[in-house]
């Protein structure tokens, strides 16, 4: 067998493992605090550097997220703000485009009041203009048909012109006094 000195305690009595012997417990005790001398001089300061270091990036990742946060609230409150004054600044420009809207109308308006008072009083002088024309050429035909009845009532032909004007004229006064009478 590989392992003489099992196989020779095999035979005899058994191995006492819950109390070995003094011996036993010494050593394994120097191999213990061997160990852990060794570890408590060359790992724990590592392990201890490495876990300082791990604390170090931890705060430094906690204090960058904290600034994160704050940088974020202070972007979105001055998002805020300026969505508030774009919206304060839409309100006038809606406004004024209003106001605009409104004078342009009014404008508009007072020039069209304008130009159709304007072709009214264009019409009523040409209309006035006409009427005057039509009584003076109504006046005239009736002078020449008064004239030319006149001429065939008395049989002879009127050859003083002023006087044929003057009986005309007074003929066509009296027709202005006279009222028209509706039928």
């Amino acid at each position: 067998m590989y392992f003489p000195l099992i196989a020779e305690q095999a035979g005899k009595a058994s191995y006492p493992v819950l109390f070995p012997p003094l011996y036993d417990i010494v050593w394994q005790a120097l191999v213990l605090l061997l160990i852990g001398g060794v570890l408590y001089r060359y790992a724990l300061p590592k392990f201890t550097a490495i876990l300082d270091e791990r604390e170090k990036q931890i705060a430094e990742g906690l204090a960058a997220a904290d600034r994160a946060k704050d940088s974020e609230a202070l972007a979105k409150r001055r998002a805020e703000e300026a969505l508030q004054a774009a919206h304060a600044e839409a309100g006038k420009i809606r406004s004024s485009a209003t106001e605009d809207g409104k004078k342009i109308v009014a404008k508009a308006r007072r020039d069209a009041e304008a130009d159709a008072a304007r072709i009214l009083e264009n019409a009523r002088r040409q209309i006035l203009a006409e009427r005057q024309a039509a009584e003076i050429s109504l006046k005239s035909e009736i002078g020449l048909l008064a004239t030319e009845l006149a001429e065939k009532i008395v049989g002879e032909h009127l050859k003083d012109t002023q006087l044929t004007a003057r009986v005309v004229d007074r003929f066509l006064d009296d027709l202005e006094v006279v009222p028209v009478q509706e039928s």
